[in-house]
C-alpha cells in the first residue's frame, strides 16, 4: 500500500479504508495494497481426524484467498489447537513469489501486534520475580524517563499494557524497514521527553504502541538484558518456539515469507520489538496457547504464574473515566478479553490481532473450551472473519455451543423521529482525518470527511435517524450516533466531550462494534502571524533510514500545513502517510494535540515543533525531522 507504514487497529473501524500511511499498523490486519502478490499453491498439513468440517471449511476459504483474481494473497499459514492436540496445521501459497517456493508450516511471518502478548508476559514474569509490580509508577524503574506533562510520573506498567498510559501513540521513525535499525526503544523514550501526554494516565484507553515499547526499556533496566534476549530466554525457549525470533539482525537461517512489491522481493524488519516485532509460525503460537490454557504451565514447566495469566485476561477498562464504547474490553496485551463474536455465542474468548506493512494475523484463545487458533499471512485477506468463522465452527462441531449466533443486521431499520442535533454539527477531529457534520433542518445529517489529496471535504453520505437510535444511510452498512462524555478528571477539572460514534459489523458478522471516530472541536482565536505564514508550506522527511519501507516503496511524499475555514484557530498537517491531524498552537514554535478520542481514532497523535537550522527551518513531528521545501 502506498506509504503503508501505519500502525492501526482494527481495519473495520477505518473511516477511509482506502487510505494508508505509517501510523496505522501493528494492531490492524491491513488491507495490503503493498503486497501485490502472485497466487501460489502448495501446503503441508498435520494428519488429524478432528474437526473435519471446520478444517474443510478453512481449507476452502484460505485457498479462495490464495487464488483470488482481484487480490491474490501469496501465503497464509494456520494452526488450531484443542487441549494439547494441534489438530490442524497447514500452510498455503508461496513464501517467495519470484521463485514460487512453497510455504511450509516452518515458514515464519511477521505477526505484528500479536507480539504485544509477549511484552505482557515479560512484565508479568518480572512481577513474578519481584522485580516490578504492575501498579507502581514506572519512574521507579526508569528514573531517566520524563515528559513535559507532570502527570507522566503516575504512569504504571499496567497503563502501558492496557493502552491507558496517555503516551502520544507510535514513534513512526524507522518502524518498518528493509534492514534492521537498532535503538528504536531508546529513540522513543528520548522523544517522549519532548512531548506532553495526550490524556491523564488511566483516564481513557486508546490504542498505544509506544506503551509496549516502553516495556522494552523496563526489561532492560531491571534485568540488564535486551527485551529480545529476555523474551527468547524466558518465553520462547521454555515454550520450544524454535521457529520464532525477533529480527534484530539479518537472519542467517530459517524459512521466511518475503514481501514482494513493485517487482522486488524484500525482507521486512519491525524494529519496535515489544509492540510488533516477533517473527513466528502458527505452530509455535500453539505452544503459547497451550501455556495460556494451562495457566502458565507448558509441558510440566511453569513459565509464568497462573495469577499473571489471569491478570492478562482480566478486563482492564472497568475503571476508565471516559469509555463511550464499553463493549471494547482491553486485557493486558489482549485486544479483547470478551471477544464479541464468541460473546454472542455465550463463550468467553480472548483475541489479539496484528498487522505490519505486509502481513495480517489473528490469535484466538478460548480458555474454557481449551481451543486456540492462529492465522497469519500476507495482507489482503480478512483474518478476523476467517478466525471468527473457524473458531465458532469448531465450538459447534464439538458441541460446546448448540448453534451459531444470529448474524446482526446491516439493513437500515424504519425511520423514526429523532432528537435535535443542531448542537452536534461542526468539525470532529481525530488522528486520521477530520469529519464534518452538517445538521439539516429535517433532522437528517450530512457527513463529510477531509480528503487530503484534494484538500477538500468529500461526502461520506446522508444519514437519517432510525428506530434503533442510530443514523443510517440506505447505501452504507455502518451507522452513526453521538455520545457525550462528561465529568471531572483526576486533576479536578470539569470536562465534556462530544463524540461522533461509528457502528459496524466486522469479521463474520455476529456482533456490532462501535468506536468514537472523532471529537467535536470548538473554534479558537484566529491564528497569529507566525502560524499564518506557515500555511501552504510543504515539508520533506530527512532522518528516516534509507531502508524505511515508505521511503523505498513510495518515495518521500511531502507533508503540508493548512487550515480549515470552518474551524478557526487550528492547523491541519499531514499527507497520505501521516494522515491529517488538527493541531492547537501552544506557542509560535509548537503545536499541540487537540483531541481525546478513545479506542482507535485518537491514537498516534503528535506535537509539532519548529526550529531554525543552518539549512533553514526544521519541523519535528515525534522523532521525525522535516525540512521546509
Amino acid at each position: 500500500m502506498p506509504r503503508s507504514n501505519r500502525t492501526r487497529d482494527p481495519i473495520f473501524f477505518s473511516p477511509n479504508a482506502t487510505s494508508t500511511g505509517r501510523r496505522q499498523f501493528l494492531g490492524m490486519a491491513g488491507a495490503g495494497v503493498l503486497a501485490t502478490l502472485l497466487p501460489g499453491c502448495g501446503s503441508d498439513s498435520s494428519d488429524s481426524q478432528s474437526y473435519p468440517q471446520t478444517v474443510a471449511m478453512g481449507q476452502q476459504a484460505i485457498q479462495q484467498a490464495i487464488d483470488s483474481q482481484t487480490q491474490p494473497v501469496a501465503a497464509i499459514s494456520i494452526a488450531m489447537l484443542k487441549g494439547n492436540d494441534v489438530f490442524w496445521q497447514q500452510a498455503f501459497g508461496v513464501s517467495s513469489v519470484p521463485s514460487q517456493t512453497k510455504a511450509t508450516i516452518q515458514t515464519r511471518f511477521n505477526i505484528g501486534s500479536v507480539s504485544k502478548l509477549f511484552a505482557a508476559l515479560a512484565a508479568t514474569i518480572l512481577q513474578d520475580r519481584g522485580l516490578i509490580t504492575l501498579d507502581t509508577p514506572i519512574i521507579r524503574y526508569l528514573p531517566t524517563f520524563t515528559m513535559l506533562s507532570p502527570e507522566y510520573a503516575k504512569i504504571t506498567t499496567r497503563h502501558l499494557l492496557s493502552h491507558s498510559s496517555g503516551l502520544p501513540g507510535t514513534n513512526s521513525r524507522n518502524l518498518f524497514t528493509f534492514a534492521p535499525v537498532p535503538g528504536y526503544a531508546a529513540d522513543t523514550q528520548a522523544e517522549l521527553a519532548n512531548t506532553h501526554l495526550k490524556h491523564l494516565p488511566g483516564e481513557l484507553a486508546v490504542y498505544c504502541n509506544d506503551g509496549f515499547t516502553m516495556v522494552e526499556q523496563i526489561v532492560l533496566a531491571m534485568t540488564g538484558q535486551s527485551f529480545a534476549s529476555f523474551v527468547e530466554a524466558n518465553i520462547l525457549a521454555p515454550l520450544k518456539m524454535a521457529n520464532s525470533s525477533y529480527l534484530t539482525s539479518v537472519p542467517s537461517d530459517g524459512s521466511f515469507s518475503y514481501p514482494f512489491a513493485n517487482g522486488t522481493q524484500y525482507q521486512e524488519f519491525v524494529n519496535a520489538y515489544a509492540t510488533g516485532g516477533l517473527s513466528s509460525t502458527p505452530g509455535d503460537m500453539m505452544n503459547l496457547a497451550q501455556m495460556i490454557i494451562g495457566g502458565g504451565m507448558f509441558q510440566g514447566q511453569r513459565v509464568v504464574s497462573a495469577a499473571g495469566i489471569a491478570q492478562m485476561g482480566t478486563d482492564q477498562t472497568t475503571g476508565l473515566l471516559i469509555n463511550p464504547s464499553p463493549e471494547w474490553r482491553w486485557g493486558l496485551g489482549w485486544d479483547s478479553v470478551r471477544q464479541p463474536a464468541l460473546d454472542a455465542a455465550g463463550v468467553l474468548g480472548w483475541e489479539k490481532d496484528g498487522g505490519t506493512a505486509f502481513y495480517s494475523s489473528e490469535f484466538f484463545v478460548v480458555p474454557q473450551a481449551q481451543l486456540a487458533l492462529m492465522v497469519t499471512g500476507n495482507s489482503g485477506y480478512d483474518a478476523r472473519k476467517l478466525a471468527e468463522t473457524l473458531v465458532l465452527s469448531a465450538l459447534k462441531e464439538d458441541g460446546t455451543v448448540a448453534s451459531l449466533p444470529a448474524r446482526v443486521s446491516t439493513t437500515a431499520p424504519s425511520a423514526a423521529s429523532g432528537p435535535g442535533i443542531v448542537n452536534a454539527g461542526g468539525i470532529y477531529g481525530n488522528s486520521d482525518s477530520p469529519f464534518q457534520v452538517i445538521a439539516n433542518p429535517d433532522g437528517s445529517l450530512q457527513l463529510n470527511q477531509w480528503a487530503g489529496a484534494k484538500r477538500a471535504w468529500t461526502p461520506v453520505g446522508a444519514y437519517q435517524y432510525r428506530s434503533d437510535g442510530w443514523w443510517w444511510s440506505n447505501s452504507d452498512t455502518a451507522s452513526y450516533r453521538f455520545a457525550v462524555a462528561s465529568g471531572t478528571d483526576a486533576n479536578g477539572n470539569a470536562f465534556s466531550y462530544r463524540y461522533l460514534m461509528k457502528r459496524v459489523v466486522p469479521g463474520a458478522g455476529y456482533a456490532y462494534l462501535t468506536l468514537p471516530v472523532g471529537q467535536q472541536l470548538a473554534a479558537l482565536t484566529p491564528l497569529d502571524n507566525a502560524w499564518q505564514q506557515r500555511l501552504g508550506t510543504q515539508w520533506t522527511l530527512t532522518n528516516d533510514s534509507p531502508t524505511a519501507v515508505p521511503i523505498v516503496i513510495d518515495g518521500n511524499e511531502p507533508a503540508f500545513l493548512t487550515t480549515l475555514s470552518e474551524l478557526p484557530g487550528y492547523v491541519l498537517y499531514g499527507n497520505t502517510d501521516l494522515r491529517y491531524q488538527l493541531f492547537v498552537p501552544l506557542a509560535d514554535d509548537r503545536g499541540g494535540m487537540s483531541v481525546k478520542v478513545p479506542g482507535n481514532f485518537g491514537r498516534d497523535l503528535y506535537e509539532i515543533r519548529f526550529a531554525s537550522a543552518s539549512s533553514g527551518t526544521t519541523l519535528t513531528l515525534g522523532s521525525s525531522i522535516y525540512d521546509k521545501i
